[in-house]
């Protein structure tokens, strides 16, 4: 079984409160590696806050209101909407309040068989939650084979994205 792991590819990350350059720019990388993949399965993740965004544990660390349940900028990339409408295997999708996601992990365990399952993760933004959501893939499926694509991913920063790559390398998930 073949599961692709889009990560929060929501306008807020792209191209509006907290996007990037690197992150417009992996967009097109994403829509194919979504429609030219031969999936089984489609994870996708979205960041959900809510009003009270400013008073969380997140808020105070990070005042910028992003991808707040509703909005524009919590809303996926359309391009990225679009490709996942092409595909025909199932696509679930799973709102998370924080960078990784127990739901999703508890989702993929179901889907998982150690003989034939993989998973691949591509998304925003390496170095919090596609890192997160890699790493507790890992803790909670060590034998599964969990892969990233550094050409569907974007970091905070180029420098960032990197020690992200490194860190996930390190933890044995393939980095490719």
């Amino acid at each position: 079984m073949r599961i692709l792991v889009v990560v929060d590819m929501q306008n807020d990350f792209i191209d509006m409160a907290l996007g990037t350059k690197e992150a417009v720019a992996i967009v097109p990388n994403v829509v194919a590696k979504i429609t030219e993949g031969d999936w089984d399965k489609v994870y996708v993740t979205y960041d959900t806050h809510g009003e009270n965004y400013m008073e969380t544990s997140e808020g105070k660390n990070l005042p910028v209101p992003h991808c707040i349940k509703g909005t524009k900028g919590w809303e996926l990339n359309e391009e990225v909407e679009t490709a996942l409408k092409s595909v025909i295997c199932p696509v679930v999708r799973v709102e998370k309040p924080t960078f990784g996601s127990l739901d999703l992990a508890a989702l993929v365990r179901q889907d998982y068989s150690e003989k034939d399952c993989a998973v691949d993760l591509v998304g925003l933004c390496t170095d919090i939650c596609v890192v997160s959501n890699a790493l507790l893939l890992k803790a909670n499926l060590p034998e599964m084979p969990i892969f990233v694509d550094s050409t569907c991913v974007a970091g905070v920063t180029p420098e960032s994205n990197d020690a992200a790559l490194t860190t996930m390398k390190m933890c044995q998930i393939q980095v490719l």
